[in-house]
């Protein structure tokens, strides 16, 4: 359709429509074979690698821009601001955690923040209309203008909507980018986990609807599904609440990322005592390293420019064990959650590429 380089080996088509499914992680697709038949016969043989972290912000980032998370900069699901005491949500562009909701677009301009053209920019370039298709909350928000700014975004927020808009949109003429998202698995993981009921027939319905996408297709049209991540259950006994290690926030700042990917920005001066502190209590657990180790090994790409460098923690606990740390005095919610994702884990990081021609 553009310029862009094919990495990934896709069909030439002049209609391509890109469903990302939230959550949808390979492993889980291959264990649920019999209840996503029609994914699963349309999954190549070899998984994606989602971005780092992998979470919703920095995987998004990555589908937006084609670029990873050191160089779009949405490092986590929520991110350390020089100026503050509290990081700000991505997924919502406000402040995180107790206090005034903050709402930041006015002062964390999306398109300063994040300011690599997006897919949809250069695909408008080169003489195309871009579609998103998504729920209405997305549409306008701080995340949307980063990430898939340069689309028509359209409202969908059930998933007949979803299917029929989309389809909609590809009819609408003859060359067409559209990108559709849909959480519903990713909602429905984090509360009642992996494999519980409600997340298996919610994959069923999710299959149903890429089948009845795929057959109704106009001609010359390609259709793509993957995730932005997978994700792994955590037992409630398995979190590790930061309260109770009050020595893991001496010399902290800021206490950013999600539970199973915490980026600790340090004090002046602090951080190697903040390294020392975060390896004693949870190095059999999780990978605590310092931002320098973090770049040498390339996790957030081989290059990260200096505006990014300061969203990456002093220091990084990425858990390697069913762990998750929370904060029930910052976000209570993290408690009740099931479902986690963030860390280098295979389950975590290998999404599907299905492929509809």
């Amino acid at each position: 359709m553009t310029a862009e380089p094919n990495v990934i080996g896709l069909p030439s088509a002049t209609r391509v429509c890109l469903l990302v499914v939230d959550a949808l992680g390979w492993e889980a697709l291959a264990a649920h074979a019999d209840l996503a038949p029609f994914l699963h016969r349309a999954a190549r043989p070899d998984a994606l690698d989602a971005a780092f972290p992998t979470t919703t912000a920095a995987s998004l980032g990555a589908i937006g821009t084609g670029r990873p998370a050191g160089v779009h900069g949405l490092t986590g699901a929520t991110v350390a601001l020089p100026d503050r005491t509290r990081p700000m949500n991505v997924l919502a562009w406000k402040l995180h955690g107790v206090g005034p909701r903050v709402h930041l677009d006015a002062t964390v301009v999306p398109e300063v923040f994040q300011p690599i053209p997006t897919v949809f920019e250069r695909a408008a370039a080169a003489g195309l209309r871009p579609v998103a298709v998504g729920p209405s909350k997305h549409a306008g928000s701080g995340l949307s203008r980063a990430i898939i700014r340069g689309a028509m975004q359209i409202e969908a927020d059930t998933p007949a909507d979803l299917v029929t808009l989309t389809l909609g949109a590809l009819a609408a003429a003859e060359r067409r980018l559209v990108y559709a998202y849909h959480g519903g698995l990713d909602r429905v993981g984090h509360i009642h986990g992996v494999n519980s009921p409600h997340w298996r027939r919610e994959l069923a319905r999710i299959d149903a609807l890429v089948a009845r996408l795929a057959h109704e297709l106009p001609d010359a049209t390609l259709l793509v599904v993957t995730g932005d991540h997978g994700m792994v259950d955590v037992p409630r006994a398995r979190q590790v609440e930061v309260s109770d290690h009050p020595e893991l926030m001496e010399g902290v700042r800021v206490l950013a990322g999600e539970p199973r990917c915490r980026h600790v920005h340090a004090e002046p001066g602090a951080a190697s005592s903040v390294l020392a502190a975060w390896g004693s209590q949870l190095g059999a657990v999780a990978a605590v390293v310092s931002r320098e180790e973090a770049m040498e090994a390339d996790w957030y790409g081989p290059h990260v420019p200096d505006r990014v460098r300061g969203r990456i923690g002093d220091v990084l606990a990425v858990a390697t064990d069913a762990i998750a740390i929370v904060q029930k005095h910052v976000d209570p919610q993290q408690r009740e959650l099931v479902g986690h994702h963030g860390a280098l884990t295979d389950t975590e990081r290998l999404v599907p590429l299905a492929v509809v021609a």
